[in-house]
C-alpha cells in the first residue's frame, strides 16, 4: 500500500497451468501493473490488464509464446478502452503492464509503461525493459542523466500506457535463455522510484524470494513509500 494512498492501484499476478500438457505448451507467467486515472480508474485499468492478459494468454491456441502475449496485450488494452466507454467516469483510465514469461528454460517478455523486468545474474543486475516516461527520452536523447532522471519532477509522466492511445508496447522477439542461479525481478515505480538498482541486486541476490521482497518493500515504506509497492521475484533453479 505504500504510506500515502488509501487504495493500491498496483495489480499483479502469477499464473501457470494446472494440467501438465498446457503447461508445456505456455509455461509460467508474472504479471505487474501499476494504474492511472484516479484512484478509482487506476485500480479497475491495472486490475482488468492483468486479468486478461493472464486469460488470453494461457487459453490462446497459438503455441508461440510471443504471438499468445502480444494477442494478450491487444485484448487488454481493448477492454480497458471498452469499460472506459461503458463508464464516463473512468474514461482515460490506463495502467503500466510488465508481462514475463518463463517456457523452456527461456524467457519472453511484453512492457508498456515505466514498471520494470531485471535480471539479475551472478554479481550483475540488467534492466531489460525501457521505460515509455518523459524522463527516460529525455535520457536517451542526452539531455539529462539518470541521476537527474531520478529526481526530475516529471519522472512519472508516461508516453505510453495500456488502455490509452497510442499503445505501443514492446516485445522480446527473440527469447532469452536463461541460466541456473538466473533471478527475474519485476516491479512497479513504487520500488524502482525510492530503491536502488544495487540494493536491489544486493538484496534478491543474498535472500530467499520471499524474504527479498519483504525486505525491498520495508526499504521502500522506510523512504516514504509514496506510491503503491508491487514486486515479484523468480529464482531459476
Amino acid at each position: 500500500m505504500g504510506c500515502h494512498r488509501a487504495d493500491n492501484e498496483d495489480y499483479y499476478c502469477y499464473a501457470e497451468p494446472e494440467n501438465d500438457l498446457d503447461f508445456q505448451r505456455k509455461g509460467r507467467l508474472a504479471v505487474v501493473a501499476d494504474g492511472m486515472g484516479g484512484h478509482e480508474g487506476g485500480k479497475v485499468a491495472s486490475t482488468l490488464a492483468v486479468q486478461s492478459v493472464r486469460d488470453t494468454y494461457l487459453n490462446h491456441p497459438d503455441n508461440d509464446p510471443r504471438v499468445a502475449l502480444r494477442t494478450a496485450f491487444q485484448s487488454a488494452h481493448a477492454g480497458i478502452q471498452e469499460y472506459g466507454r461503458q463508464h464516463p467516469g473512468l474514461a482515460g483510465m490506463g495502467t503500466t503492464c510488465t508481462a514475463a514469461i518463463i517456457l523452456d528454460g527461456q524467457l519472453y517478455y511484453g512492457h508498456i509503461g515505466d514498471s520494470r523486468l531485471y535480471l539479475i545474474r551472478g554479481y550483475n543486475i540488467s534492466l531489460l525493459t525501457q521505460d515509455h516516461s518523459q524522463v527516460a527520452r529525455l535520457v536517451q536523447d542526452g539531455l539529462i542523466t539518470p541521476e537527474e532522471a531520478s529526481v526530475h519532477p516529471h519522472r512519472n509522466v508516461l508516453t505510453a500506457a495500456m488502455g490509452v492511445e497510442p499503445s505501443a508496447g514492446d516485445f522480446l522477439e527473440t527469447p532469452m535463455p536463461l541460466e541456473a542461479g538466473d533471478i527475474l525481478l519485476m516491479c512497479t515505480d513504487g520500488l524502482h522510484g525510492l530503491v536502488s538498482d544495487q540494493e536491489m541486486l544486493a538484496t534478491a541476490g543474498t535472500l530467499d524470494p520471499a524474504e527479498a521482497c519483504k525486505e525491498l518493500v520495508r526499504m521502500a515504506k522506510e523512504r516514504g513509500g509514496f506510491d503503491n509497492i508491487t514486486l515479484q521475484i523468480l529464482k531459476i533453479v
